[in-house]
């Protein structure tokens, strides 16, 4: 018995037999429309936000770990290089998924403020060390979470406004 052709309506630029992905309960998709700016933005943070917890908490689990064999700025190194490979993926793939930035593409913006973090956070631990020297490493994984989400801040705007740039916005 022939089945009845698919009416599932599809993104421009699709191919016909390509699988289509439904939209987020709540989140901007190709069935809904062009979302309104504020409810994009809205998304896109709410969805940075929930991703750069769970990341945090990574980082901070992974660094805590590793801190029990490495110095802090090789446990920071370590960790943050593999949590921001994973962040970086999992914001691609949801918080900016309306953007045709290619997966390359994504990784090396992300790449680049990579150093940025690094720098920060690893300055923020030492600084902190130095200042507290007897300091446990449950208290160097806090001062590295603090640090953290005041670098998540500048890594969303560069990330929203130059690596995902959706197309015809103009940049700043």
């Amino acid at each position: 018995m022939p089945s009845a052709p698919d009416s599932t309506p599809r993104p421009a630029g699709s191919r016909e037999g390509a699988p289509v992905r439904p939209p987020v309960a709540g989140g901007p998709g190709p069935a809904s429309g062009p979302p309104a700016r504020r409810s994009m933005l809205t998304w896109e943070a709410g969805c940075f936000v929930a991703i750069g917890i769970v990341s945090t908490a990574g980082q901070a689990l992974l660094y805590w770990l590793l801190r029990g064999w490495w110095p802090p700025a090789v446990a920071n190194l370590v960790s943050l290089l593999v949590l921001t490979v994973l962040n970086t993926e999992a914001n691609r793939r949801l918080t900016f998924r309306h953007t045709a930035a290619p997966p390359v593409r994504a990784h090396l913006g992300a790449g680049a403020l990579f150093l940025l973090g690094y720098l920060l956070t690893s300055g923020a631990v030492l600084g902190f060390r130095h200042a507290v020297p007897g300091a446990s490493p449950a208290a160097e994984t806090a001062v590295l979470a603090a640090a953290s989400v005041a670098v998540t801040v500048v890594r969303f705007l560069v990330l929203r406004l130059a690596v995902f740039r959706r197309p015809g916005r103009r940049r700043a």
